[in-house]
């Protein structure tokens, strides 16, 4: 894949750069600033853009911002955001722009190159790879009455494990429950928040949007 890298601690990029490579990834682009990065994602229009959220100038939210703007002017441009904070206003903003190929995990709660590559494909492939701390933080204000008020517990754990990217055989793992019964609870799901099959939007991560903007 082609890969765009933003992050300023020139050890990690480094380090980054070297394990994307040594799997057959290349980096078209590695910097450490969010304008560089806005003009890297606008020429290079990567397969994936891996992104610190707080860069150069002022370490706020440069990396997001870019990576927003480079997402309205090429929908869906896969993002993974790479940071050491959980930030639940900029995982949300970069949701709402559209659901596939989005991202959010944290550097210290990353074990080992497996689990990162394996995130890497599945936000290149246009699915979504968030950390359950995320998530977590995400729902913590989630307490009014809405539509998901209407999902069992288990449901919502079967939802929340959408969230995290797996796949109906990595939830049923996760869970202890059969492929069936994830596949059953998936269609509880999409009827109890009135998404309705189409061929224009993937059911999978509407549910997961709606999960976490309520």
């Amino acid at each position: 894949m082609r890969i765009v890298l933003a992050e300023d601690h020139f050890l990690l990029r480094d380090g980054l750069i070297r394990l994307l490579q040594a799997h057959g990834h290349q980096v078209v682009a590695a910097v450490d600033n969010g304008p560089d990065l806005l003009l890297a994602l606008t020429e290079q229009q990567p397969d994936v853009s891996i992104v610190d959220v707080r860069l150069p100038p002022t370490f706020t939210d440069e990396g997001l911002r870019a990576a927003l703007t480079a997402r309205r002017t090429t929908p869906g441009l896969p993002v993974l955001l790479l940071s050491q904070y959980v930030e639940p206003l900029y995982a949300r903003e970069l949701l709402t722009t559209g659901g596939r190929g989005v991202g959010y995990l944290l550097k210290d709660r990353i074990t080992n190159g497996a689990q990162f590559l394996d995130a890497i494909h599945r936000v290149a492939a246009g699915g979504t790879a968030m950390d359950p701390e995320v998530i977590a933080q995400l729902l913590v204000r989630k307490n009014r009455d809405t539509a998901l008020a209407a999902l069992s517990t288990r449901e919502r754990e079967v939802l929340e494990s959408l969230a995290q990217g797996r796949s109906n055989a990595g939830i049923a793992q996760a869970l202890f429950i059969t492929e069936k019964a994830v596949a059953k609870h998936i269609g509880n799901i999409f009827t109890k928040l009135g998404l309705l099959p189409t061929d224009t939007a993937n059911r999978r991560v509407l549910a997961v949007l709606t999960y976490l903007d309520q």
